[in-house]
């Protein structure tokens, strides 16, 4: 039976992930992170790096969520598709213009063309149209053929080193200076959120559309098992192609799929069939404004110098803490101060869409 209900377990992880990169993104003092919220600093996997793919997992799901009903009722592909792309293009303008606010007020000598709103946009455009167009052996045989095709791709250059990476090749001569690192002498650059990484991400959020579908069927037990399968097959994979969270490489997809999987599972479990409190929905009803408003508010600071004063302020009022753990309660800050403006958004019944 194929449900209808809107799942708390689906706003609940959207918003928590939503927190979590308002965390990671905002500490005190980038020279102080709290290690546990690091990335991984190339090869590798740390908490901090499951938090975009899971969101991008969730948008998968939420795709499935919001159109699968439809398409199985045989609704008209066109105005899906279309609807579908004028969001994603909303989502990509927005991207945008909150990169060139942060390239104007914090004087980057470069404007950067991706990002993490732009990835997320991408991602839904096309994902999508997959679920619309394509049957559901179609997407798995897309699923496939984006982590062998993607795998394959990094493999034949023979390097996966930052610099000499397939990925960070195609970034460099088709961005060029947009990347987010560039270096002009060498002519070479960056984009963690590039072009051809992209397509790690898309078997990311594919996979999500395949989970909600598992998800409306109410088959916790068939999304536990997708779950330690990914995670089986991405520790295995990692043998011979190492995870990465810049690269997303296939082993990264498929080691966080496990993980959103297995979340997704546990919050089906917890939220939608037990009826706990489902923390993070406010975020998660609001989850782009939320991460928009808080980028405004970080680039602000930053651009205005008033984010050196804030934190010297809060070490002052914790002198006894050590400096990560200052950074950390810094972090936590601003996204309780965020977690308030979602919870009287909400509250009001104010759902800010793009």
């Amino acid at each position: 039976m194929v449900s209808n209900t809107r799942f708390a377990s689906v706003d609940a992880l959207r918003g928590l992930a939503v927190a979590a990169m308002l965390l990671v993104n905002n500490p005190g003092s980038w020279s102080h992170v709290y290690a546990p919220l690091q990335h991984a600093p190339w090869h590798g996997f740390t908490l901090a790096d499951l938090v975009f793919p899971l969101f991008l997992f969730i948008v998968g799901v939420s795709i499935s969520l919001s159109m699968g009903g439809r398409i199985a009722a045989g609704a008209p592909k066109a105005p899906m598709s279309r609807n579908a792309l004028v969001r994603a293009a909303r989502i990509v303008v927005l991207g945008l213009v909150l990169h060139a606010l942060a390239w104007w007020l914090m004087d980057k000598p470069e404007f950067r063309l991706m990002g993490v709103l732009q990835r997320i946009g991408l991602c839904f455009a096309l994902v999508a149209l997959a679920a619309i167009w394509l049957t559901v052996r179609q997407q798995w045989l897309l699923f496939a053929a984006l982590l062998l095709g993607y795998g394959a791709l990094l493999a034949s250059a023979g390097d996966l080193s930052k610099s000499g990476n397939l990925a960070s090749q195609l970034d460099s001569l088709i961005l060029g200076r947009w990347n987010y690192e560039w270096h002009a002498q060498t002519g070479m650059g960056h984009e963690p959120e590039g072009l051809l990484s992209t397509l790690g991400a898309l078997a990311s959020t594919l996979l999500g559309v395949r989970a909600g579908d598992v998800l409306r069927r109410a088959q916790p037990a068939v999304l536990a098992l997708m779950g330690g399968v990914c995670l089986a097959a991405g520790w295995w994979l990692a043998g011979y192609q190492p995870m990465n969270k810049q690269l997303w490489t296939p082993a990264f997809v498929l080691w966080c799929a496990g993980w959103s999987l297995l979340l997704l599972t546990a919050g089906h479990l917890l939220l939608d069939r037990l009826q706990l409190p489902p923390l993070g929905r406010a975020f998660g009803v609001n989850a782009i404004a939320a991460y928009a408003g808080a980028w405004v508010m970080a680039v602000v600071m930053y651009g205005f110098k008033w984010h050196e004063p804030a934190f010297e302020a809060l070490r002052h009022a914790l002198p006894s803490l050590p400096a990560p753990a200052q950074s950390l309660t810094f972090a936590m800050a601003f996204v309780l101060l965020w977690g308030g403006v979602a919870v009287l958004l909400d509250k009001r019944g104010i759902y800010i869409k793009v």
